[in-house]
């Protein structure tokens, strides 16, 4: 592992490595590149030269509405969901210290996706009504898993059993609704149940921006925090944290996120799983709190889920929740083999 860095800006230190900033620095240049690329794919041409002129102001004809409207909305909205949900798996997973403590397993995005259907089942459409409702669904469900898992504080292993309990049965209410509603409220609601970026917009994009910047302020404490409930309760008590009050804090950041992007595009699944344990092995950091590496790889992995999703099968585009369903299964089963394996040689908690 590198040797510990302390960058300091101000009255602002964190401490990090250079292997750290070297990959932090070549995830965000792939993150640019990419997206770069994914606006010029499609029907109508467009150019690298295309989308640097709409940048500066100095596109004419239809290349700036196809770029500045239809195409940036949706990969800017990629990276920045991508980022939220790598940031609230890594969250996750450092209060339970668990790889499978992501919030899409353990019920917290599926609280959300049911607060957004009771809100649409009142003909509620916009993304303020969504988000609202995605934002109450979330925290009612952490409520409800904490309340039912809380033997003396919020263990880990329990949380997540009792999460994936939670999950399946909102699960199957969300399915009723489907079956029981109005079609052409059930459609709607299938297809943004699906997972998409296809309805992102400019309002929405901006909407969620200014959600999740508020969740970005505070993100420099609450990864100090995470640091040290990693240590263990116990460990971090002695240092000062209040530990159960703490872990209730960042569980509320990290709902905050789930449900900003689950107002704009839908339960996009395993993200949040994926992005910090991939963020830890590249980084080398060997701890689920790289809140950066796990925001830059959940950036880049729902970037290029979505580009898959409109342009793998020609003539057809596919929900990029359908994409990163796919991915995302593939690798809970070789987590889940690898876990097994562990507890099997007495390395498990």
């Amino acid at each position: 592992m590198s040797r510990p860095l302390v960058v300091r800006a101000g009255g602002f230190s964190v401490r990090t490595t250079a292997r750290m900033l070297v990959v932090c620095a070549i995830l965000a240049v792939c993150c640019v590149g990419l997206a770069a690329w994914a606006i010029t794919l499609g029907s109508f041409d467009v150019t690298i030269g295309d989308v640097l002129a709409v940048a500066a102001g100095t596109a004419e004809g239809p290349v700036t509405k196809v770029v500045s409207e239809w195409r940036a909305p949706r990969v800017l909205g990629a990276l920045l969901f991508g980022a939220a949900l790598g940031v609230a798996g890594g969250v996750f997973q450092a209060i339970t210290r668990n790889p499978l403590g992501s919030p899409d397993v353990i019920g917290f995005t599926t609280g959300s996706y049911t607060g957004v259907v009771a809100v649409l089942t009142l003909g509620m459409t916009g993304y303020a009504e969504r988000a609202g409702g995605a934002l109450v669904g979330g925290i009612l469900a952490a409520v409800v898993i904490s309340a039912l898992s809380y033997r003396g504080g919020l263990q880990g292993l329990r949380l997540v059993i009792v999460g994936i309990a939670v999950g399946a049965f909102l699960g199957a209410l969300n399915t009723w609704f489907t079956v029981k509603a109005d079609i052409d409220l059930a459609m709607r609601a299938a297809v943004w149940g699906a997972g998409t970026l296809s309805l992102v917009d400019a309002t929405a994009l901006g909407a969620a921006a200014i959600a999740l910047a508020g969740v970005a302020v505070f993100l420099p404490a609450a990864q100090r925090r995470l640091r040290r409930l990693e240590l263990g309760d116990d460990t971090a008590a002695m240092l000062g944290i209040p530990v159960e009050r703490t872990k209730v804090m960042l569980i509320a950041l990290a709902v905050a996120a789930i449900a900003a992007v689950t107002a704009a595009a839908g339960p996009i699944a395993f993200v949040a799983l994926a992005a910090p344990q991939i963020g830890r092995r590249l980084t080398g950091h060997g701890a689920s709190t790289d809140l950066m590496g796990s925001a830059l790889v959940g950036a880049l992995l729902l970037l290029l889920s979505d580009i898959a999703a409109q342009h793998a099968i020609p003539g057809t585009a596919l929900p990029t929740g359908a994409v990163t369903v796919c991915v995302g299964g593939l690798y809970l089963l070789i987590l889940l083999v690898r876990e097994s394996r562990r507890f099997a040689r007495g390395e498990g908690r």
